[in-house]
């Protein structure tokens, strides 16, 4: 009876919290199944409209494209973390010994949609673009508990101690962008500024998607990535004509004002995310983000630029400036007027002319040391 009460008391107290979660959860898988409805009627339709016979699954056993070993975006090279277990594959470029510009691609992306970029930096950087771990020829771990929000923030460390830095210049996009976010927060003194392409602070989005069903709408896809196997047949069948719509469509893809993607550049995305686990390891990111929520609202202590496409279908351009809140430094935010979500690729030469201009704000280029 003397453990009863006690455990009784301890229960009560917790309620309110359980309810919580169990009305959360609710809401998050009940809008995963109506995405995932949504998703079999699609299916349902094209497999309706197509003659007989002419219904594709994804499988493409094409070899690499010329433009994945072309020798002017650099080397490509790999690293065993210890710690991790895990093996990366990376593009270096620049003379080793220069400060360290590494970036950190998006979804579903890998190292080559930073080309411009190794290109453009590489005279006064050692420019180093991951691929993420899931992606490209990175190492995939099967458990969607190894995409957590820690595990990934530990690899960008562990990748940046092991080229033989202790601080860099960081460059993200989309969910590079957002982990080049957590990892400045949780590792400021590796941090000498930090450019984030279309991709809010976490915390803004969290917040802000609460507040503005637009932008919940907007992101629908976050719900329909929860389900097992689904996301992955439909962005493949047809052989990945849902990937390549993320590419090229009128709504989304790259070139609405920019230079377009070439047929040789979308071989390149389709040949890294038809590879066996690839697509399973991209969506993993997605299948931990609601369990990592309620963010901690923490601030940036580095300097950062915050580069926005003006016509970015997937987020609201009201999240750029609601990021000011959570920065204790200089923040310089552009808004690129007629670009999409693309934007490293889409506006490579504005991208580029920001980036000099805010590396050479302060401190300038040629004081960054490793």
């Amino acid at each position: 009876m003397a453990r009863v009460v006690p455990n009784l008391v301890s229960f009560l107290s917790s309620l309110p919290l359980r309810v919580r979660a169990l009305g959360y959860w609710s809401l998050v898988y009940g809008a995963s199944l109506l995405c995932a409805a949504a998703a079999l009627l699609r299916l349902w339709w094209s497999v309706l409209l197509r003659p007989s016979g002419t219904f594709q699954w994804g499988v493409r056993g094409d070899p690499p494209p010329a433009c994945l070993n072309d020798t002017s975006l650099g080397t490509h090279c790999y690293v065993r973390i210890k710690e991790s277990g895990l093996r990366f594959h990376y593009v270096a470029a620049g003379e080793r010994g220069k400060p360290l510009m590494l970036f950190l691609h998006g979804f579903p992306e890998f190292w080559f949609s930073w080309r411009y970029q190794l290109r453009e930096f590489k005279s006064e950087f050692r420019v180093v673009a991951v691929d993420m771990r899931g992606y490209g020829e990175s190492d995939v771990p099967l458990s969607v508990e190894s995409y957590r929000f820690e595990h990934l923030v530990t690899d960008v460390r562990d990748i940046v101690e092991y080229l033989g830095y202790n601080r860099c210049c960081l460059v993200g996009h989309d969910w590079g962008g957002t982990v080049a976010w957590l990892f400045s927060i949780h590792y400021p003194e590796m941090v000498t500024k930090l450019i984030v392409l279309n991709s809010p602070h976490p915390s803004v989005y969290a917040d802000y998607a609460l507040r503005h069903p637009s932008q919940l709408l907007k992101c629908s896809s976050f719900f329909f990535y929860q389900l097992p196997r689904l996301p992955e047949l439909m962005l493949s069948i047809n052989d990945f004509k849902a990937l390549k719509a993320l590419f090229t469509s009128r709504s989304t893809g790259i070139g609405r004002k920019g230079r377009w993607l070439s047929s040789e550049d979308m071989e390149a995305y389709l040949y890294a995310l038809s590879q066996p686990g690839a697509l399973t390891g991209a969506l993993n990111y997605y299948r931990n983000v609601f369990s990592s929520l309620p963010l901690t609202h923490q601030c940036v202590r580095s300097p950062v630029l915050l580069l926005w496409g003006e016509c970015d279908a997937f987020l609201e351009q009201g999240m750029a400036e609601a990021c000011r809140l959570y920065i204790r430094n200089h923040f310089r935010l552009n808004i690129i007027s007629g670009a999409g979500h693309w934007l490293q690729q889409d506006q490579p030469d504005i991208v580029n002319t920001l980036m000099w201009t805010f590396i050479k704000e302060g401190e300038g280029r040629k004081s960054h040391r490793h």
